[in-house]
């Protein structure tokens, strides 16, 4: 087996991607510019700094690695930032990743995992969300993924580049062992939001109490992030297998309102999270759980940690043990 080439797998989900495929026995190298990821998330030999936009460098990487898989993590994410300023979103997301699956086409690698996103079906119109649910992105962020779909459709209809596409709802957690997790600068997710609260290190600010749910406020999936990284090593094993291209939505199927986040985190840490109530964001559905029954039924992938309480758990563990460590001796 040739290499792995993960971009942008310095990054949260990615550098959890690349301990896995090393865990298994895997030779991924990493393609980053660190402007959101970090080089002590990924052993140094195997990180190239620079920009997936690059077309000659990435010319230069498939020249001198037999590079035989692409797996793609390097997208903005950040749905309000999308809609003050789609440009960059639509530049980085779509035109950056363009020049990449380009450049593979030119190299002869016909194997592409895409790190999408549930943000590309918009208001549900059923919940759990399936995948054969209308895709309607309602921002610019879930545009930018849905448009990259399209692309490797075509692309493999005129070059024969299979990909499996992920439509990841809301990855949360951290590894079970402590040593990898979410840091974020500035953080937008919601659990290590509430985390740095109970540790006194931010203000919490909830977006939205008038949604229509249980008890007002916004519901996610939560999936925790090595469940994620197994995923994506089944869907690398699929294309290895010749297997034909595929989407899946990778959730719990499980919603959490932010209240009982909140509340998680309050049992997990035994402290009070403090917080103030802030009006709804634009681009923000109510309710995003997924349906993730072809993913377990075609790949084999079943939820590690499916309980919130688990996923909050070795969060808090990263953030108080993992992480902190890790300021203490950067300073």
């Amino acid at each position: 087996m040739g290499r792995v080439l993960v971009v942008g797998g310095a990054g949260y989900i990615g550098s959890h991607v690349v301990r896995a495929l090393i865990d298994r026995g895997d030779d991924p190298l990493v393609l980053d510019d660190l402007s959101y990821g970090h080089a002590w998330a990924v052993p140094e030999e195997r990180l190239v700094r620079g920009d997936l936009g690059d077309a000659d460098l990435l010319r230069r990487l498939f020249a001198d690695h037999d590079v035989e898989a692409v797996m793609h993590f390097a997208g903005l994410i950040v749905v309000s930032e999308s809609t003050r300023d789609p440009g960059r979103y639509y530049r980085n997301n779509v035109s950056a990743t363009l020049t990449l699956i380009e450049e593979m086409v030119k190299a002869g690698i016909d194997r592409f995992i895409f790190s999408s996103t549930a943000a590309t079906y918009g208001v549900p119109q059923q919940v759990p969300i399936p995948e054969e649910h209308p895709q309607w992105p309602i921002n610019p962020y879930g545009w930018s993924k849905l448009m990259v779909e399209r692309i490797l459709a075509d692309f493999e209809v005129a070059h024969g580049l299979r990909s499996v596409v992920f439509r990841y709802f809301n990855a949360a957690g951290a590894h079970p062992d402590g040593t990898l997790g979410e840091a974020h600068e500035p953080e937008t997710h919601l659990i290590p939001l509430v985390i740095r609260a109970a540790l006194g290190k931010g203000d919490l600010k909830v977006f939205g109490d008038d949604y229509d749910t249980p008890d007002g406020t916004c519901i996610r999936d939560y999936i925790h992030v090595s469940d994620l990284a197994d995923a994506h090593l089944l869907g690398l094993d699929r294309l290895r297998a010749s297997g034909a291209s595929a989407s899946y939505n990778l959730g719990n199927g499980a919603g959490y309102s932010n209240r009982e986040v909140i509340r998680t985190v309050e049992e997990v840490s035994g402290r009070t999270v403090p917080f103030t109530w802030a009006p709804r964001r634009p681009g923000d559905p109510g309710i995003l759980i997924g349906k993730s029954d072809r993913a377990q039924a075609e790949l084999g992938w079943k939820p590690a940690f499916p309980a919130l309480e688990d996923i909050v758990a070795t969060a808090w563990r990263w953030h108080t043990e993992g992480h902190a460590a890790r300021e203490a001796v950067l300073g």
